[in-house]
């Protein structure tokens, strides 16, 4: 090896090369008049916080040509004489981690050597070309926020003239409820503005400029509410004769077409996808009659308009869009007691978050252009809710749980999940993120406790 060195009479040197993959605490112990050290073009993937420990001589330091991504904290701590650091040929990943070197650089004669070859804002940049505020260290938390003094079930949202309305259903006291935002006082506030009778959802749809709610009630019918003014009024009757226990309700545009979806668990019951037509919701197609269903999603596969129903007698079943109705394709093996599917994308590709009755187990699975494969399997216990979201631009999935803290998980590269941080949030049934004042928030529903509100924040925490 022929290391690049500087060219000085008879500096006191170390040299190494070869397979060396890490360096650990105290490993040049006893070297403190050490001047120059290079460890060049080996396999150098780790060096621990304290392995320069005692190199109170140290003046040139090369690392060139290794595996390194990125380097401790404390590893430069104590190294007052050295003068220059060689990191070229490293695959630097130049993130929070490493905005230390850049402030340690700039106190140097010379800045550190080397290039990023990651994230992608800074592939190919040179350390010297970067200043350390462009090193993004940043933590993002839910924090409590608020508790509001009823038991919820269900809730969902909807944007109406530039606004979020979000609607909570409240079995206990009959009624849907409305989400506001008080100005004055900074907080949030529910006012019941449809009175009926053991609501379990509460589903918001907008139809041009006028919002639309769909009450699925375990007694009395279920019914469409329309807003007029400052209220509402009954609209229309849904699914007479076809509902007997609607379970979970759910819509989207598909072709052109807006589509509602009532999941029904009775035993004589039928799941029902409605049609919006002249100014109503129109049964369009029965589905899975004697299934017990309590879950329907509608997602697009492959350009197609798809739907997966869900319950615990059978296996998950996806219907794809055919001529004039949803035909059956594809189960989705290994998992027959699912309570609930949500799906969500990342780099084009559809992920479905399955919930399980009793598994320990809640499933990740990707579609593979006829059929869902598993990714990934999350151990959860006790967890009736596993709902991917979007929240101030980041995608979440939160793991809900009836007798543990909930958890907040991260969706990262190819769908694959990391646990951020967990939520003291009481056997909760549902989540949806909420924007207020410029802020963002989470609403948790729980049918055991209070229902709580999380805001997020993001704090700087590099130095």
């Amino acid at each position: 090896m022929s290391p690049k060195s500087p060219n000085v009479p008879n500096p006191l040197r170390l040299l190494s090369s070869g397979r060396l993959r890490s360096v650990g605490d105290g490993a040049f112990d006893g070297l403190g008049l050490l001047e120059y050290l290079f460890i060049e073009d080996s396999q150098l993937g780790f060096v621990s916080p304290g392995a320069l420990r005692g190199l109170r001589g140290l003046q040139f330091l090369s690392l060139a040509n290794n595996n390194l991504e990125t380097l401790p904290r404390e590893l430069l701590r104590d190294l007052g004489t050295l003068r220059h650091l060689d990191l070229r040929g490293n695959p630097l990943r130049c993130d929070c981690a490493l905005r230390w070197l850049l402030a340690w650089g700039r106190a140097r004669p010379s800045p550190p050597e080397g290039r990023c070859r990651a994230p992608l804002p800074h592939l190919g940049v040179a350390l010297a070309q970067l200043r350390p505020q462009q090193l993004q260290c940043q933590r993002h938390e839910l924090r409590p926020f608020q508790t509001l003094p009823f038991s919820s079930l269900g809730a969902a949202s909807v944007s109406l003239g530039g606004q979020p309305w979000v609607f909570v259903a409240q079995p206990e006291l009959s009624a849907c409820a409305l989400l506001e935002w008080d100005q004055l006082g900074g907080r949030f506030r529910a006012q019941s503005v449809v009175n009926g009778s053991s609501p379990v959802s509460c589903h918001p749809v907008v139809v041009g400029d006028t919002l639309f709610l769909v009450v699925a009630q375990l007694r009395g019918g279920s019914w469409v509410w329309r807003r007029s003014g400052s209220s509402f009024v009954r609209h229309q009757a849904l699914g007479q004769g076809r509902l007997r226990r609607p379970h979970a309700v759910t819509s989207a545009h598909l072709g052109g077409h807006l589509y509602l979806g009532v999941a029904d668990s009775s035993k004589g019951g039928a799941s029902t996808v409605f049609r919006w037509a002249s100014g109503a919701f129109y049964p369009q197609q029965a589905l899975r009659p004697w299934r017990r269903d309590t879950h329907l999603e509608f997602l697009e596969l492959g350009g197609r308009a798809a739907l997966v129903a869900c319950g615990a007698a059978r296996r998950p079943q996806v219907f794809l869009w055919g001529a004039g109705g949803f035909a059956p394709h594809t189960d989705i093996p290994h998992v027959p007691d699912v309570y609930a599917a949500k799906h969500f994308r990342v780099e084009g590709n559809v992920f479905l978050c399955l919930t399980r009755f009793l598994g320990d187990a809640k499933v990740v699975m990707r579609w593979e252009g006829s059929m869902f494969r598993e990714v990934q399997a999350v151990p959860a216990r006790g967890s009736l809710v596993f709902q991917p979201l979007l929240l101030a631009g980041r995608r979440l999935v939160l793991l809900g749980n009836d007798f543990a803290p909930s958890r907040v998980l991260a969706a990262g590269a190819g769908g694959r999940l990391e646990p951020r941080q967990e939520l003291p949030a009481p056997s909760p049934r549902a989540f949806v993120p909420v924007t207020a004042a410029r802020r963002h928030f989470l609403l948790a529903t729980s049918f055991k406790g209070a229902t709580q509100i999380y805001a997020h924040v993001t704090e700087d925490i590099g130095t």
